[in-house]
């Protein structure tokens, strides 16, 4: 057994609570719950995928900040110091203050798959990978079977936290307005999602999910690729899923699924 389940989550800063204060975020509680699960499955290793201005590598040295949005606080992607710790004050940790990190910057969606693991108590070997919106879908693919078949050759248990969301145009005062097409666009992303489909993930068009602000698109073709080369016949025959969350607050879609393997 090479990929053991994987864990769809948006990224909304408003995840956090130091971001979101008291407002009510209902996602928040099902995407942790995707997440603990995930860690529950006991894999040995997980590598968190997500959107980003360049393709990069991320090892358990790297570290998110939200200084952006308020919060002067920094997001370790290794946490075994301090799982279960939502964030933590730059001065404690000696060199990794707001502008004077020579650790690898996390973009904002590894940022938040960071804080989840965190605040999930992962504190096992993990890494990150970011994948730009001009990644074609075959090089996605191509990604994620590359990371199972890393995982097959150690002969590790793997499990990926896959953080993207969905279009931010299904309203008029969404991030990017109403785009009459995000729904539909959303709603194929959700049915792929809950059946397994992975030609359907592999068939997401780019170009719209550019014009749509869907930035998940590249690290759910990631997923698709991972999951072909793990079980290339019939997923749904040897795996399960489950949508916890499908919604659009903000104006933005977000999906929380899990997979994992049936007859555990």
């Amino acid at each position: 057994m090479t990929l053991l389940a994987a864990a769809v989550c948006p990224h909304p800063p408003l995840l956090v609570p130091q971001v979101a204060g008291r407002d009510p975020i209902d996602v928040r509680d099902h995407a942790l719950a995707a997440v603990r699960r995930l860690c529950a499955l006991e894999p040995d290793r997980i590598v968190l995928v997500g959107d980003d201005a360049t393709e990069a590598v991320y090892d358990e040295m790297s570290v998110g900040s939200l200084a952006g949005f308020g919060v002067d606080l920094i997001f370790p992607l290794a946490r075994a110091a301090t799982a279960k710790t939502t964030a933590t004050a730059p001065a404690t940790i000696a060199g990794v203050g707001v502008g004077a990190d020579s650790r690898r910057r996390l973009p904002l969606s590894l940022t938040i798959g960071a804080w989840l693991l965190g605040e999930a108590g992962w504190a096992g070997p993990c890494a990150a990978r970011g994948v730009p919106a001009t990644t074609t879908p075959a090089a996605a693919a191509e990604l994620g079977a590359g990371l199972v078949d890393a995982a097959a050759a150690d002969g590790s248990r793997l499990a990926l936290l896959i953080m993207g969301d969905a279009s931010a145009r299904r309203t008029v005062k969404a991030p990017g307005s109403l785009d009459p097409r995000a729904d539909a666009h959303d709603a194929s992303v959700a049915a792929a999602l809950a059946a397994l489909d992975v030609d359907a993930l592999l068939a997401l068009d780019p170009e719209l999910s550019r014009d749509l602000l869907a930035p998940g698109r590249a690290s759910w073709q990631v997923l698709a690729g991972a999951l072909r080369r793990a079980t290339p016949t019939d997923p749904a025959r040897s795996w399960r899923s489950e949508v916890r969350y499908d919604d659009a607050p903000f104006g933005v879609g977000y999906l929380v699924v899990g997979w994992e393997r049936s007859g555990r």
